[in-house]
């Protein structure tokens, strides 16, 4: 009985190809374009603020 539990756990664990590739797609063409924009744009919005709040850098 163990075994059958063993197989199906290993069977349920595989991937087929089309769904591997709309995951790869998700990732490759929404999330990391996605998430590029809010990293920098984020970046941008903070120094915009600090120098806002402090000034601007002074040499």
């Amino acid at each position: 009985m163990a075994k059958e539990s063993d197989k199906s756990a290993i069977v349920a664990n595989v991937v087929d190809k089309p769904s591997e590739l709309k995951v790869f797609f998700f990732l490759a063409v929404l999330l990391a374009p996605i998430l590029s924009v809010v990293l920098v744009g984020g970046y941008g919005f903070t120094i915009w603020m600090s120098q806002i709040l402090l000034g601007p850098p002074s040499h």
